[in-house]
């Protein structure tokens, strides 16, 4: 689990296609002695585990559904990615609860500002809009946000300069995707009720048939 506090920025050295998927490399100086096989590391927002650790860098596979569902097969070598290590138990929930599965791809539509204070406009695809909430949060690109304003098919976020200089976002232009993962505190109510309503709906049914039957 993660809390959308980005600690570092790596850069993608390497890609390798692979007949399940693909094989990253990505160098990070910040902690890369603290990183060994097996370990889980959140890259751009995805969950990751580590299969190999050498002079800086660390490796991880992703699988085809990783590809199909993220942007990180469509990163150019050199780019920059967001990292976070998973929250250590008893260390503090600095932003939300963040998975790392990301929910779906976004597009960055509208960029306000300067490097003293940005407002970030991004789509919001059909089937996330009913988790997103105004002043809810929401995880860009594995960055732990608050919305700050919301339409029906986009919303938007305040980034102060601390979040511009330490992750990807401030290096976004229109037309870049993100990566996206919603709340899971909403999916969970979503299902609470979903099941309530259920078995309210059929214990009426079951009702209304003993009516019928005379009892």
């Amino acid at each position: 689990m993660f809390t959308g506090i980005i600690e570092a920025m790596g850069l993608l050295r390497r890609r390798t296609v692979r007949p399940s998927g693909a094989r990253l490399t990505i160098e990070t100086g910040a902690f890369a002695e603290e990183l060994a096989p097996g370990a889980s590391i959140g890259v751009n927002g995805v969950c990751l585990t580590v299969v190999e650790c050498e002079g800086g860098t660390f490796t991880a596979d992703l699988s085809e559904e990783t590809l199909r569902r993220t942007t990180l097969g469509k990163l150019a070598i050199g780019s920059p990615v967001n990292l976070e290590r998973p929250v250590a138990v008893g260390g503090r929930l600095g932003g939300h609860i963040v998975q790392g599965h990301v929910d779906a791809t976004a597009t960055l539509l509208q960029k306000v500002g300067s490097i003293e204070g940005q407002v970030h406009r991004y789509s919001l695809p059909r089937k996330l809009q009913r988790y997103v909430v105004s002043k809810g949060s929401i995880a860009v690109d594995g960055v732990s946000l608050t919305v700050a304003d919301l339409g029906e098919q986009w919303f938007a976020v305040a980034l102060i300069p601390e979040t511009l200089k330490r992750t990807t976002l401030g290096r976004l232009e229109v037309g870049d995707e993100v990566n996206l993962e919603v709340d899971i505190l909403a999916k969970y109510v979503e299902r609470l009720l979903t099941a309530r309503l259920t078995t309210s709906e059929a214990t009426e049914l079951t009702v209304e048939r003993l009516k019928e039957l005379g009892y």
